[in-house]
């Protein structure tokens, strides 16, 4: 089975780090993100720059600290009291630039003056008018989302073609499963094993999963073919997944893409078929052989059926694609055919075993083995069912994705130098109406951005001793974005450099304002929600 559209989930885009990648002590993470939350993004307009008043002290106080000390005996906790993970962007001063230089075809005197270009009027994400900034505090005891795990989801086996193999540890439960209900089919078939026919078992489960490997390495290598990126291939309780991180250009290779993987399993059964008819049956070996050729089987035929998330489903929807011209219409087609398909096997399923049509006899069917089959039948729909969902939830953001755009929501910044007081600083945003601060070298050269969701961590009466570069995040080559940037252009930028905040910036070089994070995820939300 294929999944492919799994890289656009909504917690992609937000930061999990303390701005640049790395990983907040204590639970700064969920601060962070919530506070965020509190600043819809709005239209900004920019303003001057005064010089900046002298503090007193160079003090730079934690998001997270308590107010526990007075002026005086804060004044010297500069070096220890920057924000988890964010590093002070004084301390990157202008030691690799010229002495009067900005960034390459920047208009460093007028950036000086606080004459940023910025977005205008009427740009930025809309909503209610803004509270300025830094007078949200964020909601006491409100916790965030969960952070993300890394990309494993398992034990990692191998990386065949440079992919990395997980196996979940669903795959344990399965594999239990396998060996217990093959195990009790060899005593009826083979009772002279004894106990040693689990062991035999347990090399069936183990040999099957190798099958489906197989099969996810022919949707492997087929992405790879079309130069499509493959995240990981999962190994899980209902066989594996191959995450693939782009659509197929064409229908042409996506029912190629889909086709390969049960043509694969197919091929297995025939030569599990073929290496059977030379082994004597009744049997080791002749059992296993047998086992196998029927399993694979099974999951050619299972994956075939024409409904997503199965590999049928994505041919059907090339299939329609092609017919129609519009991917969206093959993605709504085959997800309803696969909504129906879930039913089917909710209901047919049972009524097969029991009535005996599958195979087995229904006066041996007892009431456990009904029980089994009615549990099985719900899981597998619920499976189905839930794949076709995501998989339009998906097709729709894909279609309003090119409507984020980096130009849109970016905020207006007002720039302040190193020193600069954050009270001082915020008064300058404030009357300006931006949302963003960038911090600058005295030509006017961009060194960091200040977090939000630090300011808010400050409480107002210690502003007037914060000096700004205590809460900015020294930006780093990823954390400049064009303005030019939009759809899954901007989000693959913004996944490959976590943070909260990006210096936006024009193809001159001259800055264009400030992109929030969060500002990205509610236009991201309002895609998905949106109706096509």
């Amino acid at each position: 089975m294929i999944r492919s559209e799994e890289r656009f989930e909504r917690g992609d885009i937000v930061d999990e780090s303390g701005g640049s990648g790395q990983p907040l002590s204590g639970d700064g993470g969920t601060d962070d993100r919530d506070a965020d939350r509190e600043h819809p993004g709005t239209p900004r307009c920019s303003g001057g720059t005064e010089h900046p008043q002298q503090s007193e002290g160079n003090v730079a106080r934690p998001e997270h600290t308590q107010e526990t000390a007075s002026t005086a005996d804060t004044a010297n906790t500069a070096d220890t009291a920057n924000t988890a993970g964010a590093p002070k962007a004084a301390d990157s001063a202008a030691a690799d630039r010229a002495p009067a230089a900005g960034p390459a075809g920047m208009d460093t005197s007028r950036a000086a003056s606080g004459e940023y270009p910025g977005p205008p009027d009427g740009a930025g994400t809309g909503g209610p008018p803004p509270e300025p900034i830094g007078t949200t505090t964020p909601p006491p005891g409100k916790p965030g989302p969960p952070r993300k795990q890394g990309p494993g989801g398992g034990i990692l086996m191998g990386r065949p073609f440079g992919v990395p193999v997980y196996v979940a540890p669903s795959w344990f439960l399965v594999a239990a499963l396998i060996t217990w209900v093959f195990g009790g089919q060899l005593e009826r078939v083979l009772p002279e094993l004894g106990a040693a026919r689990y062991l035999v078992s347990l090399f069936f489960a183990v040999a099957f999963y190798g099958s489906v490997l197989i099969h996810e390495l022919a949707h492997t290598v087929a992405a790879l073919r079309f130069h499509l990126p493959v995240r990981r291939i999962q190994l899980q309780f209902f066989g594996g997944v191959s995450e693939i991180e782009k659509e197929s250009e064409t229908p042409g290779r996506e029912f190629t893409l889909a086709f390969v993987g049960p043509l694969l399993s197919l091929v297995l059964s025939a030569v599990f078929y073929a290496v059977l008819q030379i082994v004597e049956p009744g049997t080791v070996p002749g059992v296993l052989l047998a086992g196998l050729m029927a399993s694979n089987l099974i999951v050619a035929v299972f994956n075939l059926l024409p409904g997503l998330p199965l590999d049928g489903g994505r041919m059907l929807r090339a299939v329609v694609w092609k017919i129609s011209g519009k991917p969206m219409t093959g993605t709504v087609a085959a997800a309803w055919v696969g909504r129906a398909l879930a039913v089917a096997v909710l209901v047919g399923l049972p009524l097969l075993t029991q009535t005996g049509a599958l195979g087995s006899r229904a006066a041996d069917t007892t009431g456990m083995d009904t029980l089994t089959n009615a549990l099985l039948a719900a899981i597998l729909a619920a499976i189905i069912w839930t794949g076709a969902g995501n998989s339009l939830r998906m097709a729709r953001l894909r279609e309003h994705l090119p409507e984020l755009r980096a130009r849109s929501l970016t905020r207006r910044a007002v720039p302040v130098q190193s020193d600069t007081p954050l009270s001082e600083a915020l008064r300058r945003a404030n009357e300006a109406g931006a949302r963003a601060l960038v911090v600058v070298d005295p030509q006017g050269g961009p060194l960091a951005v200040v977090r939000e969701s630090a300011i808010v961590g400050i409480p107002e009466h210690r502003r007037p001793w914060v000096p700004v570069s205590g809460l900015a995040q020294e930006l780093t080559d990823g954390m400049r974005v064009s303005a030019e940037l939009a759809g899954e252009e901007l989000l693959d930028v913004l996944r490959t450099t976590p943070a909260t905040e990006y210096l936006v910036v024009e193809a001159t070089g001259e800055i264009y304002g400030v992109l929030s994070a969060a500002d990205v995820e509610r236009a991201f939300v309002k895609a998905m929600a949106r109706p096509s």
